[in-house]
């Protein structure tokens, strides 16, 4: 199987900001453990990261070649229509990720306006996150 991870807004300072959310490992390491947790387990993962909400709505849009996506988007998961509507105009089953626990957090970060479109979220579990939202799709 072959996967897409999106990672939204502000995701590529994971590692430098707020560490005691997102932890301190940088996007790319993150991303570098699970292109290689995907390969033990005989899959790809290309990974891309924007803060550039037309850019994920245009990754999205080309993402009928994967079997899935797990998108990160950020802060805009809770604003977002232009992503939303990207994520239903696609087949595609597309996961939801948050590393940090959005329930325990601002309360503006507890909705999602993409929730209802997505196959499942995973949520609060920081870098491992990803490695569950993966899992879903072939167990």
């Amino acid at each position: 199987m072959n996967f897409l991870v999106i990672n939204g807004v502000n995701l590529g300072l994971t590692g430098r900001r707020e560490r005691e959310i997102y932890g301190e490992e940088t996007l790319e390491e993150i991303e570098r453990e699970l292109i290689s947790f995907a390969a033990a387990h005989g899959h790809t993962v290309t990974c891309m990261q924007s803060d550039l909400e037309g850019e994920i709505c245009k990754a999205l849009h080309g993402a009928e070649g994967y079997d899935g996506v797990i998108l990160n988007a950020g802060a805009y998961a809770h604003y977002s229509y232009a992503i939303r509507d990207a994520i239903a105009a696609v087949s595609v089953p597309v996961v939801e990720v948050h590393m940090s626990n959005i329930f325990a957090r601002e309360e503006f970060r507890r909705t999602s306006i993409l929730s209802e479109v997505c196959r499942g979220e995973v949520i609060g579990f920081g870098k491992n996150s990803y490695l569950l939202a993966l899992e879903s799709f072939w167990l």
